[in-house]
């Protein structure tokens, strides 16, 4: 009891002399009163701080007259009276003291040290300014979910993004590849005045995502570049297309055909099948995997030839329309054509050594390749001028012919009819008669 008595008059002690100091000074600003002075400001800055940082509390005076300063913490306790700190927390320390300043420091912020602190200025009147500390709880790592793994092109997905325990309620946007889309969140309060903040995002998987990063990104104060991915991982059909081995250009009869299937989808075509649309793949055909070889092509082939590939996802084709013309003929040249329709005469040593440049003409059509259908209709209009011309001139020979042989015909059986009195008489009196009529034979061509 005697040691509780002595406490208390050390605590009367310490109040009667700080009444003494507050008298004092009150005395001091009464009498400065009386003489003109300038106007006293008295300033202090609101503080945003991580949890766990240091804050810096200023209080600053403009103009000061000696007036004391003293910051008082949210529960009106005073932390620093000009340098003294009365309060017993090591946290607190003074960084610097004037005049005009006097600033606190406040390490390993916590929740519990969020609030209003006051600047005191003993001035008459005595002035206050107000420093809101503001803690920042950083989020958690977000967590990024989807409703499936594997996602079928034409199908919707979701996919979840989760951000806890933050103050404030952190912000969460959305982006796939380079492009931002909508999500919808929502918020929740925590007991211990922290939020959580989830945010859906729905959207239609084309096969152009596949492989595609999905990036949830987290806005808050407290945090800078704060944000997770995931890869979308689309399944699709088969891409199909039909390249040509050979030939090349206008197929005709005779030649061979090969038709290659290129197949991809993910996952990789299972099966790959060769058809004739409307009709039956030719008997002798080759299907070799995903290759189809047609040799000795006639125009019976015509037709759509489809290559059909599935995958678990469904199946695709592409079609191939054939369409076979007539092969390349040996073709006579005009002037062959020519001389022999007129001159029937002409032996067969030269009919065969004119044939021999149409057989070349003819192998030279068949390597044409594209030009061959127009060096067709050329030949055939010029042959078809030959016969024309030659018809015209086998007309005009027989013309002349018969023109030559048009008329009347004098024998000599008839030679001295002109002196006879009858016919019968001029019969006798012809030159040799009867008598040379085997020596006088005439031949009519």
């Amino acid at each position: 009891m005697k040691q509780v008595s002595n406490m208390a008059n050390t605590s009367n002690g310490s109040l009667a002399t700080l009444l003494i100091l507050f008298t004092i000074l009150a005395a001091i600003n009464t009498g400065a009163a009386q003489f003109p002075v300038q106007s006293q400001n008295l300033i202090a800055d609101n503080i945003s701080v991580v949890e766990g940082e240091t804050a810096t509390i200023s209080c600053r005076v403009k103009n000061n007259d000696d007036s004391v300063i003293q910051l008082l913490n949210p529960n009106r306790q005073t932390i620093y009276f000009r340098d003294v700190r009365p309060l017993k927390d090591a946290r607190f320390q003074l960084v610097n003291f004037s005049d005009n300043e006097l600033r606190v420091s406040l390490s390993n912020v916590s929740l519990s040290d969020e609030g209003r602190y006051v600047c005191q200025l003993y001035s008459d009147p005595p002035q206050e300014a107000y420093a809101n500390i503001t803690v920042l709880v950083p989020p958690g790592n977000p967590i990024i979910e989807s409703r499936e793994d594997i996602v079928r092109e034409g199908n919707e997905t979701e996919i979840t993004c989760t951000s806890m325990g933050s103050k404030p309620a952190a912000t969460i946007r959305w982006m796939k590849g380079d492009k931002e889309l909508q999500g919808k969140s929502k918020v929740e309060a925590t007991y211990d005045r922290m939020f959580t903040v989830t945010s859906w995002l729905r959207f239609t998987v084309m096969r152009e995502d596949d492989g595609v990063p999905v990036v949830c990104i987290v806005d808050h104060p407290a945090v800078k570049d704060f944000q997770t991915q995931k890869y979308l991982e689309v399944q699709y059909k088969p891409e199909v297309t039909i390249k040509v081995g050979f030939p090349q250009g206008l197929i005709r009869e005779g030649e061979n055909l090969e038709l290659t299937c290129q197949a991809k989808g993910k996952p990789q075509p299972h099966q790959v099948n060769w058809v004739r649309v409307d009709d039956d793949v030719p008997s002798h055909a080759v299907i070799t995997g995903s290759d189809l070889y047609i040799e000795n092509l006639n125009k019976s082939y015509n037709g759509t030839y489809r290559c059909v590939a599935s995958n678990s996802v469904g199946e695709t084709y592409a079609d191939y329309i054939l369409y076979v013309r007539d092969a390349l003929t040996t073709t006579p040249k005009p002037t062959t054509t020519t001389t022999t329709t007129i001159s029937a005469t002409t032996s067969p040593p030269d009919i065969t050594q004119d044939a021999a440049p149409s057989t070349e003409a003819a192998a030279h059509d068949s390597q044409a390749g594209p030009e061959a259908q127009r060096l067709d209709h050329a030949v055939i209009g010029g042959v078809v001028a030959v016969v024309v011309f030659a018809m015209l001139c086998l007309l005009i020979v027989l013309g002349r012919y018969f023109a030559r042989h048009k008329g009347t015909y004098f024998t000599h059986e008839a030679k001295g009819a002109d002196d006879a009195a009858d016919a019968d008489t001029a019969i006798i009196n012809a030159e040799g008669g009867h008598n040379n009529s085997d020596e006088k034979k005439e031949y009519y061509i």
